[in-house]
């Protein structure tokens, strides 16, 4: 346990934020850690690494991390990550989301990151609502589900959010929970590691603006339904009926170079062209 406590710290701010701000239940701190590990997994610098976070619940990660962090306007966190990474194509850059701010009011900036494949790790914290901002649908909540702006269940279909990135173009996609804890740190490592834009999505719990009003009676239930309904890839795909069943692990993974490294392919071209000509 001691070592433990000794690599958290070694990777947080020691400012007056503690404890965690985040609802007694609320998996955001275990995708803190497994941020954290996945860094120390790696063996990054921490002068290195650069996290934008965005509005929600999720953008307070970016005040208990001891890296260069970046608050954006909610919905433009991949847009500032997509100009650290292209300005100092080095630094390995972290955007840190809600289901929100990553698919609903920055949902097309996060396809064009895709699309452009720019090495960046989105790291998507799915709760299925806008937690902070007071209960209301997002683009991830599920069909039939109640919010505070849907009292009479949702009744547009949700968001798939491995699917979705898989068609926009990114190098890696990937989905976790935060039950599946030792899988998410690989989950998220592996992501920190490759080139590319590489996405994570954390199922993560909201019992106070979630639960509560879909029938959960404690957090501990809800990760129990973590627990009963994600299914690693390989088993998920021989079940004959997948109904109500969710699957994790690794979608995509191709070894495609990210935007910032044509950009300075192409730099160089242009360069020996100039010195050729001269």
């Amino acid at each position: 346990m001691a070592e433990v406590t000794q690599l958290i710290h070694q990777y947080l701010r020691h400012n007056k934020k503690f404890p965690l701000v985040f609802c007694p239940g609320c998996g955001h701190g275990i995708v803190l850690g497994s941020l954290v590990r996945g860094v120390h997994a790696l063996g990054l610098d921490k002068d290195e690494v650069v996290v934008v976070a965005g509005i929600g619940c999720s953008g307070r990660i970016a005040a208990y991390v001891d890296f260069n962090t970046v608050h954006a306007t909610h919905g433009r966190a991949l847009t500032i990550a997509t100009g650290i990474k292209m300005a100092n194509p080095e630094l390995t850059v972290i955007a840190v989301m809600g289901d929100g701010d990553a698919f609903s009011i920055g949902g097309n900036h996060l396809i064009h990151a895709a699309r452009r494949n720019i090495g960046v790790t989105a790291l998507v914290l799915n709760n299925f609502i806008y937690g902070m901002t007071g209960g209301q649908c997002s683009s991830t909540t599920p069909e039939g589900a109640y919010s505070h702006t849907s009292p009479m269940g949702q009744l547009e279909a949700a968001f798939d959010i491995v699917e979705l990135t898989r068609a926009a173009g990114a190098a890696g996609v990937s989905r976790g929970t935060v039950f599946h804890v030792k899988a998410l740190d690989g989950l998220v490592a592996d992501a920190l590691a490759r080139p590319g834009f590489n996405l994570v999505e954390a199922l993560t719990p909201c019992f106070t603006q979630y639960g509560r009003g879909n029938g959960f009676k404690n957090a501990v239930e809800m990760f129990k339904w973590l627990k009963e309904r994600a299914v690693p890839l390989d088993a998920y795909e021989k079940l004959e009926d997948k109904t109500g069943r969710i699957p994790i692990g690794t979608f995509v993974r191709r070894d495609v170079p990210g935007l910032e490294a044509r950009y300075a392919a192409m730099r160089e071209k242009l360069r020996e062209r100039k010195g050729g000509a001269a």
